[in-house]
C-alpha cells in the first residue's frame, strides 16, 4: 500500500510543490525561502521518519505569514491525502521531546475533526525571524488541512529556538505513531462510527 501524496498549491501569494511519503526513512529536501522554517520541518521529517520534498516560493518581500501558513496547509493536505480512508491506522499518538532545557509535547488524533490547541509559551516575539504567533498559527493551519485534532504545548524552557525544535521533533514523533498501520485492524477504520 503506497501512502504518499503530491500537492501543488498555487495562489497569488505562494507557489508550493510538495511530495510526502508517510512510510519513509526521514529524508528531507525543504526550501521555503525561510531558513528557520526549513530547519524546523527537517527536524519533524527526520524524527518522524517521513520523506518530504517541499519547494515554496512566496511573497517574502511582504512578510513570512503567507509562506508559513501555506506550507502548513499544503503539508496538512498532503498528510490527509496520503492517509486515504484511514483504514488500519493507529489514529492517535503523542510524544514528549526534550531539547536541552525545553520540553515539548504534541498529541494528535486523525479523527476527521480539525481542532488545534497551541500553548507555545514563547519568551520572545520572534524565533528564527518568524513571529511566535505565526509559529502557533503553523500548527493551527496544519490541523485544519490535515483534518486532525492537534494539541501542542511547551511544558517548560527558556530558549525559544530549543522550544520550537522540541515541538517540531515531537510533532514528527506523534505523526509517525498515529499514521502507522496496526496489522491487527489493517482493513478496519479506527472509529466506532465506522467512518472518519
Amino acid at each position: 500500500m503506497m501512502r504518499s501524496s503530491k500537492i501543488d498549491r498555487q495562489t497569488k501569494e505562494t507557489s508550493i510543490h510538495l511530495e510526502l511519503n508517510l512510510d519513509g526513512v526521514g529524508e528531507a529536501e525543504v526550501d521555503t525561502g525561510i531558513g528557520f522554517l526549513d530547519h524546523m520541518l527537517e527536524q519533524m521529517i527526520v524524527h518522524g521518519l517521513l520523506d518530504l520534498r517541499l519547494k515554496a516560493v512566496g511573497d517574502l518581500h511582504v512578510d513570512y505569514h503567507h509562506t508559513v501558513e501555506d506550507c502548513a496547509l499544503a503539508l496538512g493536505m498532503a498528510i490527509n491525502a496520503a492517509l486515504g480512508d484511514k483504514k488500519g491506522i493507529v489514529r492517535m499518538s503523542s510524544a514528549h521531546v526534550p531539547m536541552d532545557e525545553a520540553l515539548g509535547f504534541v498529541a494528535i488524533d486523525f479523527s476527521g475533526r480539525p481542532y488545534a490547541v497551541v500553548e507555545g509559551n514563547w519568551k520572545s516575539s520572534a524565533v528564527g525571524g518568524i513571529s511566535t504567533s505565526l509559529m502557533d498559527h503553523f500548527f493551527e493551519s496544519l490541523s485544519a488541512a490535515a483534518r486532525c485534532n492537534l494539541h501542542v504545548r511547551i511544558l517548560y524552557g527558556r530558549d525559544d529556538h530549543h522550544q520550537a525544535e522540541a515541538l517540531f521533533k515531537a510533532l514528527g514523533r506523534a505523526l509517525d505513531g498515529a499514521t502507522q498501520v496496526d496489522r491487527r485492524r489493517s482493513k478496519i477504520i479506527p472509529s466506532t462510527k465506522g467512518v472518519i
